[in-house]
């Protein structure tokens, strides 16, 4: 991930504390609510107003927390406030319709795998992370060459090295698929060092759900409808759908399960052709 491995000592007596992180509306803010319980939850959003709105309908173990994951301080900061980590989902994104290609893969991608390692120092036995990637990261596989690149998303100029190959870094709906591809391996690649420290990490891949980021996208984008009309179910999911499978991953009934990629997307990817 651009950085040499750390070794870190996590206090055994240190309270888990949860993280949910884009939490201040839609699949996040339902995160938020689905895994809420007895231990601490930072409920972290780049948006302070956002979060505590958020953390307000939690309850009480719940505390808003500013973080964008763009910016290298603050997910620094968030860090201290993480001894040893507990529930981590990230859910943090921007679709194709909210920026430009650069913007995106920063989020989705480079902002995710920096979340990632500045926490690397609180797994724990017993953690557990959800990371959100997409069923744009489904389709189709990536050539040796791009791969290579979002396989090292911490490294200098991500968008200097795409381009090399040949993408424009600037064009937002390869910048989404991209990045999304990015997620899926960056969980897969992590399951196995994870894993030797007790700790787990999965993706969840949504399909089109019905929230404000999903509606946006559905208003301005013409293959939205008939990419709902062709999934098994026939419609759009909704952000309790969503959380509730989050929920279960991050939780001790999913305790077989790491490194791997999870489809809440209604059937879509299996309408496809093989």
């Amino acid at each position: 991930m651009g950085q040499p491995a750390r070794l870190h000592v996590v206090s055994a007596t240190a309270d888990p504390v949860d993280v949910v992180v884009g939490a201040g509306s839609g699949m996040g803010a339902a995160v938020a609510r689905a895994i809420a319980g007895d231990r601490t939850l930072l409920v972290a959003d780049r948006h302070l107003l956002a979060a505590h709105a958020t953390a307000t309908s939690v309850g009480d173990n719940a505390r808003a927390v500013q973080c964008d994951i763009t910016d290298v301080d603050a997910v620094a900061e968030l860090a201290t406030q993480v001894p040893r980590l507990g529930r981590l989902v990230i859910t943090a994104g921007l679709s194709p319709t909210m920026g430009e290609g650069q913007a995106i893969y920063e989020v989705n991608l480079v902002g995710m795998a920096r979340l990632l390692d500045a926490l690397d120092g609180a797994l724990a036995d017993g953690t557990a992370a959800v990371c959100f990637a997409s069923i744009a990261g489904h389709m189709p596989p990536l050539p040796e060459a791009i791969a290579a690149i979002v396989d090292d998303p911490l490294a200098p100029d991500l968008p200097g090295r795409l381009a090399s190959v040949g993408i424009d870094p600037s064009d937002p709906g390869a910048a989404y698929g991209l990045s999304k591809h990015g997620v899926l391996r960056l969980v897969r690649r992590l399951g196995v060092p994870w894993g030797r420290r007790g700790a787990r990490i999965l993706s969840i891949s949504p399909g089109i759900i019905d929230t404000p980021m999903g509606r946006q996208e559905l208003a301005h984008q013409d293959q939205m409808q008939p990419m709902i009309d062709a999934s098994a179910l026939g419609r759009m999911g909704t952000d309790d759908e969503v959380a509730a499978v989050a929920a279960f991953l991050t939780s001790p009934a999913a305790s077989f399960m790491t490194g791997c990629d999870v489809l809440v997307d209604g059937g879509f990817v299996s309408s496809q052709p093989q």
